[in-house]
């Protein structure tokens, strides 16, 4: 039995090697076709990947073909449902609306007088091509500028080379001709269903006014004011047709113009008064005889802050936010477009930015621990009545405000410590003096130049280690980093305070634009109005740092990391806010028809009555309503019933008496005293 025993294990070890071979042969496949199959999934799963990766292009095309659907089909919608029911779900929900300001004032008997012509102000008017290189095939008299702008994600570098000026004239380039387009279409619209005139032009018709009695003084406003004339005769043809409705109605022209068409009409006013070649010939009666009123729309008389912080690092506010949000996005070489430095290079050939460069210096802005604005709060504005006891009673500053506030007459400033610092504290090196060298980084940025890339590295630190500019040494500033756009710009515009208006250098045009340095015309019956809107925070002054990509880049952007805890300060995402229309701050807008032209003064020595019209501003309370009826936003302003309803009025024949004198919210006569300027 145990030998029986023995054996049988034998006989399965030898049955059971046969089959322990079949089966490691059979694992042996199967380990075989698993290898196999897992090598098809890790190549099928690589090929996944690479189909699945996904790049900047693709983002970017998905955005902007969002961003047209979502506007198109909205704009689909809102054409297509009954006009009336945007009007009646809005009466639904906050009550039954007022009546536009057109039908308002005709139920009141009101017709059309006076001729009215309207002077667009920046960016607001189309630009059209007539002439192009091969690239532009096919957009003969087609919009550059407003309407769709379907060219500039079409053919981005083609449209930017189109839209730049000569670097060196300020003109066309050769081979190129854009010209702004004429009529009201000029600057109705500036895109599709975002109105500048057309809601006012649309009042004015309900009293009768059409094509005959109304003229959108259309001019490219790219170009100097001067220029203007001499390429395209604007300043001559606005002449031309002011006189022609004057002589055709028997009733003078009340002037509307809007944003930079203010400073663009304080130019013609004396371009018109002086002699040929220079002037238009008209004698210094032409206002008084020709003009009713000239009613100034969010007018920059003393520049924009904005202005600064666009031609030093192409950029303000909401791009600096946006550049936060997505870091270097706006930096990428896409499409071979890298997007600030494009813009900046366009923008610097653009002559008519610099007109807004601010104006006056320190004296009106302010220094390094002074300015007219200080111990301003945003969130404590308070609403004034138009009467004097309300104006002394606000007259009464807070100290603790005064701390809270920031120090304006920093215009930059490299660092929030330095923002906050007192003078004494601030150790500066003067930058004038620093050794500008090639950037050997030039030829890695291709065809986006900038004149930085001539300054070098120590030219950038040497800006840096200055610490703070000042609207005084702004200018230095503008210079040195860019020294052949100021070259042109200083033939155009200046921005100092006259100390004697009889001297014959301001009879030159540079002189005509800023307030200043100038008189205005011998018309005392004529009347100008300041109407601005006010309780918006707006841009004042600017926390910077330089840019980690200096040696290719912009060097310089807004600090969006400065801001103040305090939710009673001014400072936030690196930028000081003050009250304004969201572009233009309340100085600049209200100071001279409070202050500077106010009564008999050296700058208005004919006693023209002044005004400030101000419009406190209140958003829309639901979607429906659109931009609003009562914004007091830059552009929004031109839709605001009130504003429209006292240019309606002026039109019709009223004074500004007749509209009750100053309306202000505000505290720009208290600012003004502060500023200590010989009148």
């Amino acid at each position: 039995m145990p030998l029986i025993r023995r054996k049988k294990p034998a006989e399965t070890e030898k049955n059971s090697e046969p089959e322990s071979e079949s089966e490691s042969n059979i694992q042996n496949e199967e380990s075989k076709e698993e290898n196999v199959k897992t090598t098809k999934k890790k190549k099928n799963g690589k090929a996944k990947l690479k189909k699945n990766k996904w790049s900047c292009v693709d983002s970017c095309c998905w955005f902007i073909g969002y961003v047209c659907t979502v506007w198109w089909v909205i704009l689909l919608l809102y054409n297509a449902m009954p006009a009336s029911l945007p009007q009646f779900v809005t009466e639904k929900i906050t009550g039954p609306m007022p009546d536009p300001p057109g039908v308002k004032l005709k139920k009141e008997g009101l017709k059309a007088k006076h001729p009215v012509v309207f002077v667009p102000g920046i960016v607001t008017g189309g630009l059209e091509l007539w002439e192009g290189h091969q690239c532009a095939d096919g957009l003969f008299r087609k919009r550059l500028w407003g309407g769709t702008f379907g060219e500039v994600y079409k053919r981005p570098l083609c449209w930017v080379e189109h839209m730049s000026l000569d670097n060196e004239t300020g003109l066309d380039p050769p081979g190129i001709r854009v010209r702004p387009v004429t009529g009201l279409v000029a600057a109705d619209y500036f895109l599709p269903g975002y109105f500048v005139w057309a809601i006012l032009i649309a009042n004015l018709a309900r009293i009768g006014y059409e094509e005959k009695n109304m003229y959108m003084a259309a001019y490219d406003w790219r170009i100097s004011f001067q220029n203007t004339e001499v390429r395209d005769q604007t300043l001559s043809r606005i002449k031309s047709s002011v006189e022609l409705m004057v002589a055709t109605s028997g009733e003078k022209a009340v002037i509307i113009p809007h944003s930079m068409g203010v400073l663009y009409f304080l130019h013609f006013m004396k371009w018109v008064e002086e002699p040929a070649p220079m002037g238009g010939g008209g004698g210094s009666d032409w206002c008084s005889k020709h003009i009713k009123a000239v009613m100034n729309i969010g007018g920059p008389f003393l520049g924009v802050p904005k202005a600064v912080s666009g031609l030093f690092s192409a950029e303000a506010k909401d791009i600096a936010v946006a550049r936060a949000i997505a870091p270097g996005f706006l930096d990428n070489d896409l499409f071979r477009f890298q997007t600030l430095q494009h813009v900046m290079k366009m923008s610097r050939t653009w002559d008519s930015t610099m007109s807004m460069i601010p104006k006056g210096g320190d004296t009106i802005w302010g220094d390094l621990d002074w300015s007219p604005e200080e111990g301003f709060v945003p969130n404590k504005r308070r609403q004034k009545e138009n009467d004097t006891q309300s104006a002394r009673q606000s007259a009464t500053g807070n100290l603790d405000s005064q701390n809270k506030s920031g120090k304006y007459g920093r215009f930059i400033s490299f660092g929030k410590d330095v923002a906050e610092a007192h003078s004494s504290e601030i150790e500066r090196i003067d930058f004038r003096d620093a050794i500008k060298g090639y950037n050997f980084a030039n030829s890695t940025c291709r065809d986006a130049w900038t004149e930085y890339h001539d300054m070098g590295i120590e030219g950038i630190r040497a800006v840096a280690e200055h610490k703070v500019y000042t609207t005084g040494s702004i200018l230095d500033l503008l210079e040195f980093v860019a020294p052949k756009m100021m070259a042109r710009g200083s033939t155009h515009f200046s921005y100092g305070i006259a100390d004697n208006l009889d001297d014959p250098k301001y009879k030159h045009y540079k002189h005509w634009s800023n307030p200043l340095e100038t008189r205005l015309p011998n018309a005392p019956d004529m009347e100008i109005f300041s109407m601005y809107g006010v309780g918006i925070p707006t841009e004042r002054a600017y926390v910077y740092k330089l840019s980690p990509l200096a040696e290719c880049y912009i060097p310089f952007q807004i600090d969006t990391s400065a801001s103040s805890e305090d939710e009673d300060s001014c400072l936030k995402d690196g930028v000081y806010t003050v009250d304004g229309d969201e572009t233009v701050p309340v100085l600049s807008a209200g100071f001279m028809c409070a202050k500077g032209w106010r009564g008999k003064t050296r700058f208005n020595p004919s006693g023209i009555r002044t005004y400030n019209r101000e419009y406190d501003h209140s958003p829309p309370s639901n979607l429906l309503e659109g931009r609003g009826t009562q914004s007091g936003a830059h552009v929004d302003i031109m839709g605001n019933f009130a504003l429209i309803e006292d240019v309606v009025r002026v039109a019709a024949g009223a004074t500004g008496e007749d509209l009750g004198g100053d309306q202000v919210y505000s505290d720009i006569f208290e600012w003004s005293e502060k500023i200590n300027l010989q009148l």
